[in-house]
């Protein structure tokens, strides 16, 4: 048997979360990974997907513009390869195909994935809840298993071989309840949630006009920028930047809290960041506690005294 492990591919270029995806299938040791592409992207790009744990990449060419189109074809090759374990990186979207692939293997499926499988009695997973504030051990008792996985659970492998691409195809696979009118996507130098580093401000910068250092910073690190709802709700920052539990959920290496006192939905919101820097002039901000560094003071003196430290380096 085997794993498939879906690739998210937009533009041709692999993302982050989904070579950590490979990487967890293959520390699962369960069986061979066969990394799944569908649509169009560079061979040496995919190839490059062995160093991360593949054995092979499956490409499928074509048009997948809907969840149902990608959930057949993920179906389909599944059946093809014999593979009982479908992996793929947490997102919206991954959720919405893992569960119609769910459904129609009769599969059991884990959300929010966030640590190995233990195998030594059944299969269960650990899976986030509530926003991240409490886990669940999860039993999986169906003989497929699907398991989306959230990011930073495992580094990633860089060790392995470059993976032979093979060519596959599947079915037509029309969506007849869907009509794809047009699509919109977000822009700018680095998205939210393909960020490694996210650079994000609150109420504490008091003003949009004193986002230049901010954006500064951001450049320096190569990194997004983020705001808290107060800061999208008074639009100074468009509110594509809202992180939170009701704006965009992110898990980056490192986020950076700036003047954001750190209230319970923000912090549902960054909670899976693999570490957490925040600086405030409040010592007893609530976003201390959730922090691996912390530092108290004024921003406006801080941030542009670490971003010319960041430029020398």
């Amino acid at each position: 048997m085997s794993i498939v492990v879906v690739i998210d591919c937009p533009d041709g270029s692999i993302k982050k979360a989904s070579r950590e995806a490979v990487s967890f299938a293959k520390q699962m040791g369960a069986g061979d990974v066969a990394a799944l592409v569908l649509g169009e992207a560079p061979e040496n790009e995919l190839a490059g997907l062995g160093a991360n744990g593949a054995a092979k990449v499956i490409q499928v060419a074509g048009n997948f513009t809907t969840i149902q189109q990608s959930a057949n074809a993920v179906a389909e090759i599944m059946d093809a390869q014999g593979a009982d374990t479908l992996v793929l990186a947490q997102s919206a979207k991954a959720s919405a195909i893992g569960g119609r692939v769910a459904v129609k293997l009769g599969a059991s499926m884990g959300s929010n994935v966030v640590a190995l499988p233990d195998t030594s009695a059944g299969y269960k997973v650990k899976t986030s809840i509530f926003s991240g504030k409490a886990f669940a051990h999860v039993s999986l008792t169906k003989a497929k298993k699907v398991l989306v996985v959230s990011k930073n659970v495992v580094d990633i492998a860089e060790d392995g071989s470059p993976a032979a691409v093979e060519q596959a195809t599947v079915a037509a696979a029309s969506d007849s309840k869907v009509t794809v009118t047009g699509q919109e996507k977000a822009t700018g130098d680095i998205l939210l949630t393909d960020a490694d580093i996210v650079v994000s401000a609150g109420r504490g910068l008091k003003g949009p006009e004193n986002w230049g250092m901010i954006e500064e910073l951001a450049k320096a690190l190569g990194a997004a920028t983020g705001c808290s709802k107060p800061v999208s709700d008074m639009d100074w920052r468009p509110h594509s930047e809202h992180v939170g539990q009701t704006g965009i959920k992110v898990a980056p290496t490192l986020y950076i809290a700036i003047g954001i006192s750190g209230a319970i939905q923000h912090l549902a919101g960054v909670n899976s960041s693999k570490y957490i820097v925040v600086i405030n002039t409040d010592e007893d901000a609530p976003f201390f506690k959730a922090a691996d560094y912390g530092i108290v003071g004024d921003a406006f003196e801080i941030v542009p005294k670490l971003t010319e430290a960041i430029k020398a380096l």
